[in-house]
């Protein structure tokens, strides 16, 4: 088993100055934690893999390909690989988990 603290995973990646941060890398999938802060701009390419963003703070919108939605704490979205998207309209600080299927890297 592996256990993550999400107040420990912001630390590290806030201490490496990134805005995303891997913490996980599996045969069939692999996970990481994105931040943005409000007023960010998302820099996102499509990926080759599909994802799952949860978010676990924060506030924004997000478009995948031509469909837009607002997210929050809570929200739950797929992101099919290939697809165009990104995060806009940041009005809090978003955090969110990401999990790549296959993994990314």
């Amino acid at each position: 088993m592996k256990a993550f603290r999400l107040e420990e995973l912001e630390a590290e990646r806030a201490a490496n100055d990134g805005a995303y941060l891997r913490f996980l890398r599996e045969r069939n999938m692999s996970a990481g934690l994105y931040a943005l802060d409000a007023g960010a701009t998302d820099p996102q390419q499509p990926h080759a893999q599909d994802e799952i963003y949860f978010v676990a703070s924060g506030r924004a919108s997000l478009t995948v390909g031509d469909e837009t939605t607002q997210v929050a704490r809570g929200s739950v979205v797929h992101v099919p690989a290939g697809v165009p998207h990104k995060f806009h309209h940041i009005t809090e600080g978003l955090r969110v988990l990401v999990v790549f299927s296959p993994p990314e890297g």
